[in-house]
């Protein structure tokens, strides 16, 4: 990947994507035409003007939904959106198909230079954790600090309760799955999918499980959800394979910005063990440990995860105030 690239033209907001999924009160979904790719974007007016940018990416199977909750906590703090990686929640798939980690690094570098946001404090989750840290190796212009929750780096000993989705690599198991659960109801689904990525699904709420089964309802009818699925999956799993300068810890290792590492210690996708590797290969790091939270902490509790961040914050605009006053 290229750490010049820059598309020809600037993005432009146009009408809301049609059959948009939920949008919380407060906020907008927007899309953006960028070369070979359209992101829905969903924003959240800051509570100021001129709070400093900031741009956060979900992991596999989620959307821009999954930080509604944190984005409205620091709004006050930041000027905040959230894509929809490319096949994910309101975007289409890529022009190319190329659902890499790689390429999705690339479509928020892409989106980043378009839009002339950067530095951004980056925020990223699972699979959209990978992708920030790619994208702060490679272009650290671009980002100001990076908050990772649960990175899906490379595990050499994964979890057992991850190998069903890292079997969605494999060809032709999404397809056989999709016809051995085509009688299961959203409903079941959903609670699946809460049992396995919250580590207390009781948090979930019934207004939040129901617009949740309403989400997976509507994705299940998008003709290209499996294989979107499929081609993520087998991205995380090829870029676990890289080596050398391209490995994800390698990268890891090139971050300038200054790191918050969340993770939960009842995560079943993201092992909790990964912590300490993380934190002691991100150079400038510190670390948010969440006993009760599973993948999603943002989700889970996203008051905690506000507070780590607005610490953070402060920490960093410290130091700009520091290096900005004058010496002699």
């Amino acid at each position: 990947m290229s750490s010049t690239e820059s598309p020809d033209a600037r993005a432009v907001p146009v009408v809301p994507p049609a059959r948009a999924s939920w949008v919380s009160e407060g906020e907008e979904v927007r899309t953006v035409p960028l070369p070979g790719v359209t992101l829905a974007v969903r924003s959240r007016p800051p509570a100021t003007a001129g709070l400093p940018p900031a741009l956060f990416v979900h992991g596999l199977g989620g959307s821009s939904q999954n930080w509604s909750a944190l984005m409205e906590r620091l709004a006050d703090r930041v000027d905040g959106e959230a894509l929809d990686l490319p096949g994910f929640g309101d975007s289409p798939p890529p022009d190319d198909g190329d659902h890499s980690i790689t390429a999705g690094a690339r479509v928020v570098i892409r989106y980043l230079d378009a839009t002339g946001r950067g530095p951004v404090h980056l925020f990223g989750n699972s699979m959209g954790g990978a992708i920030a840290t790619r994208v702060a190796a490679v272009r650290p212009d671009l980002v100001r600090t990076l908050t990772l929750v649960s990175p899906a780096l490379p595990e050499l000993r994964l979890q057992s309760t991850a190998v069903p989705t890292g079997l969605l690599a494999v060809p032709g198991v999404a397809a056989l799955f999709s016809r051995l659960t085509k009688d299961w109801t959203p409903e079941r689904r959903t609670r699946d999918v809460f049992a396995l990525c919250y580590g207390d699904p009781g948090r979930v709420t019934s207004e939040g499980f129901a617009r949740a089964v309403a989400e997976y309802e509507r994705r299940l009818e998008l003709p290209y959800f499996w294989d979107v699925m499929t081609r993520s999956a087998r991205g995380i799993v090829d870029a676990y394979t890289l080596g050398g300068q391209h490995s994800l810890w390698r990268q890891a290792e090139k971050v300038l910005a200054p790191t918050l590492l969340v993770y939960g210690m009842r995560d079943q996708l993201v092992s909790f063990r990964m912590a300490g590797r993380a934190s002691r290969t991100f150079r400038d790091s510190r670390l948010l440990t969440l006993v009760d939270a599973g993948h999603v902490a943002m989700m889970e509790d996203p008051d905690a995860v506000a507070r780590a961040v607005r610490e953070l914050l402060g920490e960093t605009a410290a130091m700009d105030g520091r290096s900005a006053t004058p010496r002699g």
